[in-house]
């Protein structure tokens, strides 16, 4: 994995190797020890009376699925068709949203503002929101325009408002994160001139550093015409928030920046004989002309002329500027040129060599998958781009689609390791695709713990699913080892598989129950971070529970319909795992003469 997924999930991979590591050197050393140490000889085992009533439950169900066989595969096959289409159903997302304990209010003012009226709109904001949320909030503060060290360019228009919120315990307004930020959004609808967007900070940052997007959504439109950027990209905004789950849709600002627009007067500067390139220096000085450089050392400095601050204030003092004629005249800039102030471009970025318009928007009460893809469908049938524009879609929906990428490799990867394993293990393909089949009926198992739990599937669900697929096949292999070692010893098809189903109806549990009671913390903790754990615990508790009913009732099925019509010519001890059937013999002559599992007892 890369990108944020990545340092996510590494640290727990690793984790789990150096375990499993750890585990595998004890169970080889240490454990043989304790063993012999604290095992005594010739004590008989007994099971407990809740292994012998899990028993007496099971049989019949075993005896029924062996009799309809047929019938069992056939709702094993439909189980895995249904639980096909409730995959599409799911949704999707890229990981779910962290609940950072703080918001981001990102206002967006008219361009030109003052620093005057952008603070006295930001002490209004943090007023407001103190008096109506007084349980929920406990700091608030505000930044404007760019900081002295400006990794993040913002005009002064641009204000950043930072609440940070009190307990869940205390709150009386909302009960979760999401609905308390639409009640602000409510309590600041009614302000006038201004655009917010709601975010949290460390969200915020990451989808500013990796997509340029604030937003979970950003629509990127690229063009060359500004005008014909600003007509489209008002359409595509008007598009998307007439999709449900949308919020806080706002254009990028593109206009409000007032510009002191100069247009030499050709008619006029020909009357007076002033050349027009004599205007156009007087209008650069304006800004400031360079004039020579300073030399400190090795260090140099540019040293620039400028015009007097009081020639620089509006469009009059502007134009009482004085022009020198060839005859000596000194005429007013006002009199040989057009000077008006007009609204120009506050911001023009670009992107792949074009310039670019982002409309963003954040997606609530619903997947970011649907959403997105909604959105695509919407703006292709209704906003009609000329040629030589086109949309892209950024934002944490580009992170999705690159790490859906990665695990299209990673999945088939980890299954293929899986399958050579298996046959590595039994020596027979037919065997490990046995085992083999807890895999789909693992995903049967996650697909339905999310949409139990109304979840969509996220990053951190396909790790879930990536883990799932090695875990699942833990009680397959408990059962096909037990039922080749009985093979071996020469027992036939039927008996072997009903007697390992029942002496190893335990193991099989204990595999399922260690490995799901482990994520059952994950799956149940509410605390920061528990987000991207749930989906994870889910997909694998809900997949070890139906691999475990696989392993149980279908596997022997499957073993009977296609294992070995007699009994294995295999000398005894030989098969794999020898020590999987417990040492379990059934009595001789059970050949053909009755014999049924629980005889022994």
């Amino acid at each position: 994995m890369e990108g944020i997924e990545g340092k996510l999930f590494r640290p727990m991979a690793l984790t789990v190797m150096f375990a499993l590591a750890g585990s595998l050197a004890l169970s080889l050393t240490l454990m043989p020890v304790l063993a012999g140490l604290g095992l005594r000889r010739g004590r008989a085992h007994r099971d407990n009376r809740l292994v012998r009533a899990l028993k007496w439950a099971y049989r019949p169900v075993l005896r029924g699925a062996l009799r309809w066989r047929w019938a069992v595969v056939a709702a094993a096959l439909l189980v895995l068709g249904n639980a096909a289409y409730l995959a599409t159903r799911l949704g999707s997302e890229f990981v779910p949203r962290l609940l950072e304990g703080s918001l981001v209010i990102n206002t967006v003012r008219l361009a030109g503002v003052s620093v005057d009226e952008s603070v006295r709109y930001g002490l209004q904001l943090e007023r407001i929101l103190r008096e109506k949320f007084p349980d929920e909030i406990e700091r608030v503060w505000t930044r404007t325009g760019s900081a002295e060290v400006a990794t993040d360019p913002m005009g002064i228009e641009l204000s950043d408002v930072f609440l940070t919120l009190k307990p869940r315990e205390a709150w009386r307004r909302a009960a979760t994160q999401d609905e308390l930020v639409e009640r602000m959004a409510a309590e600041l609808s009614g302000m006038p001139g201004m655009r917010i967007v709601f975010t949290q900070p460390i969200e915020m940052r990451i989808n500013e550093m990796i997509a340029g997007v604030r937003s979970d959504v950003g629509v990127k439109l690229y063009g060359d015409d500004f005008e014909v950027l600003r007509e489209q990209a008002r359409a595509i905004e008007s598009v998307l928030r007439a999709i449900p789950g949308a919020a806080d849709v706002v254009v990028e600002q593109l206009t409000g920046q007032p510009v002191l627009e100069i247009v030499v007067d050709r008619d006029a500067i020909a009357r007076h004989g002033i050349p027009a390139a004599e205007v156009l220096e007087t209008v650069e000085a304006l800004g400031g002309r360079r004039a020579g450089s300073l030399q400190e050392g090795e260090r140099r400095f540019a040293v620039a002329l400028r015009l007097e601050d009081r020639y620089r204030g509006d469009a009059d003092a502007v134009g009482r500027i004085p022009v020198v004629a060839a005859n000596g005249q000194r005429l007013p800039l006002a009199s040989l040129a057009a000077i008006r102030t007009v609204e120009g471009p506050s911001t023009i970025n670009r992107e792949w060599g074009k310039r670019r318009v982002v409309i963003q928007a954040n997606v609530r009460g619903r997947d970011l998958g649907s959403f997105v893809a909604e959105a695509r469908e919407a703006i292709a049938s209704k906003v009609s781009l000329p040629p030589g524009y086109f949309v892209r879609f950024g934002g944490q929906f580009e992170h999705y689609e690159r790490a859906r990428d990665r695990l299209f490799i990673v999945v088939p990867m980890a299954l293929a390791l899986i399958l050579v394993l298996l046959y590595v293990t039994y020596g027979r393909v037919l065997d490990a695709v046995r085992v083999f089949t807890g895999v789909p009926f693992a995903a049967v198992g996650g697909i339905v713990a999310l949409w139990l739990r109304d979840l969509p599937f996220s990053i951190s669900a396909g790790v879930g699913f990536v883990a799932l697929a090695g875990v699942s096949v833990l009680g397959d292999m408990v059962l096909v080892s037990t039922i080749r070692q009985l093979l071996a010893r020469g027992m036939a098809l039927r008996d072997a598989v009903l007697h390992a189903a029942e002496t190893r109806l335990r193991p099989v549990l204990m595999t399922a129950l260690v490995a799901s009671l482990g994520f059952v913390p994950m799956a149940l903790n509410t605390g920061i971070g528990a987000e991207v754990q749930r989906p994870l615990a889910t997909v694998v508790i809900g997949g070890v529970i139906s691999s475990t009913l696989l392993t149980l009732v279908v596997l022997p099925v499957l073993y009977t319909l296609l294992g070995p019509a007699k009994p294995s010519s295999e000398p005894e001890g030989s098969a794999p795992d020898a020590r999987a059937g417990g040492g379990a013999k059934p009595p001789s002559g059970s050949e053909g003469s009755g014999w049924t599992p629980g005889d022994e007892e």
